[in-house]
């Protein structure tokens, strides 16, 4: 199980990844909404981190892209959402 703490270092690592990615970056302001003054505040606030990875974790080849980049493990992005607010798992039975 990962930490709090531990997720959001690894989300962190994810945004950065992002924001250096020309292709993705513009794709990502413009499904959130927000400019990137405003990415660099909601950054800090851990419900806007597990967007990110929510974000990242819609494509395999993005997640894998940025755990070569970052030297992450392909199963952190997703232990870390579920770690982070809003990413738990529902069980229906």
């Amino acid at each position: 199980m990962t930490s709090t703490q531990r997720a959001e270092e690894i989300a962190l690592t994810c945004l950065a990844w992002l924001a250096g990615n020309d292709d993705l970056l513009p794709v990502f302001l413009g499904s959130s909404g927000l400019s990137v003054d405003e990415l660099r505040e909601a950054a800090q606030t851990p419900e806007f981190l597990g967007a990110v990875l929510d974000f990242l974790l819609m494509d395999d080849a993005w997640v894998k892209a940025c755990c070569d980049a970052s030297g992450l493990a392909y199963d952190q992005p997703m232990q870390a959402r579920m770690a982070l607010p809003g990413g738990e798992q529902v069980h229906w039975t």
